[in-house]
């Protein structure tokens, strides 16, 4: 696991967004993992200004939602595809048609979930999975005690998370409690992770993640078993690690050309 301090949020995204065009740039048909919430937001704006700017492509490109709500009507402003197409999709070139997510509204979810296991392996795997963390820890919406080697499920939302995702809609009352998720499992198969917090709130549960044990009470800290994850922090949600200073000089010397 590769720890990278920054200094601001466009320090963040410019990292993360220089790690996937170099996937988009170098592969035929690539896949890009795409997460909602506010963290990977300034990563959206770094690459649509990178197509705009450097005429970097998305055409061929394969994209996969982490996760959806169950219950509310297409195109509901908060439905998460609706989300990636506003602050992303619709912004470049990529066939609409090749932006999928798990299917929410379907008449059997287990089916419409085992589909989607099915939709991400036909296309290879992922080749970058971007993420964001809970204030439990979690990653997609695997509450904490999520199997370690879960795949792609129905869940129900805890309270905590409920609440922290209440500023998207009007009424807390509005928040579904139960969404479609990729599992954890399903997460570690893809090649490249970046992870992306930012703020104190999240100094808590990126300590648990990146120092503290494997647990199934802190979903994202399965991510330690992967062979290749970046976690991209500012200082704020950096304050608790102790090993921080380790972490910055081993990204500052790190050796030429070696990408994250």
């Amino acid at each position: 696991m590769e720890v990278v301090i920054v200094e601001s949020q466009v320090e963040m995204a410019r990292i993360a967004g220089d790690a996937i065009a170099a996937v988009v740039s170098s592969r035929k048909t690539p896949t890009l993992g795409l997460a909602t919430g506010s963290s990977p937001v300034p990563v959206y704006a770094d690459l649509i200004e990178r197509h705009r700017t450097e005429g970097i492509g998305f055409n061929g490109t394969t994209m996969f939602l982490l996760d959806e709500y169950v219950g509310l009507p297409d195109g509901h402003p908060q439905s998460f595809r609706t989300v990636i197409r506003a602050t992303f999709t619709a912004h470049v070139d990529v066939d609409p048609a090749a932006v999928h997510g798990p299917d929410a509204n379907a008449d059997d979810l287990k089916k419409a979930c085992l589909r989607y296991e099915n939709l991400i392996a036909d296309a290879g795997g992922i080749d970058v999975q971007l993420l964001g963390i809970g204030s439990e820890g979690h990653i997609g919406f695997n509450e904490p005690a999520s199997s370690l080697a879960s795949r792609t499920r129905l869940k129900t939302l805890t309270d905590r998370t409920r609440k922290d995702n209440a500023r998207f809609f009007d009424k807390h009352e509005e928040v579904p409690r139960h969404v479609l998720t990729q599992g954890i499992g399903t997460i570690l198969e893809a090649r490249h992770i970046i992870l992306m917090a930012s703020g104190l709130a999240k100094s808590v549960p990126i300590e648990r993640t990146v120092e503290g044990p494997v647990s199934a009470m802190v979903p994202a800290s399965a991510l330690q078993l992967h062979p290749h994850v970046t976690v991209i922090v500012d200082e704020h949600a950096a304050c608790r690690l102790k090993h921080a200073d380790y972490y910055r000089s081993t990204f500052k010397h790190k050796p030429e050309r070696q990408a994250i």
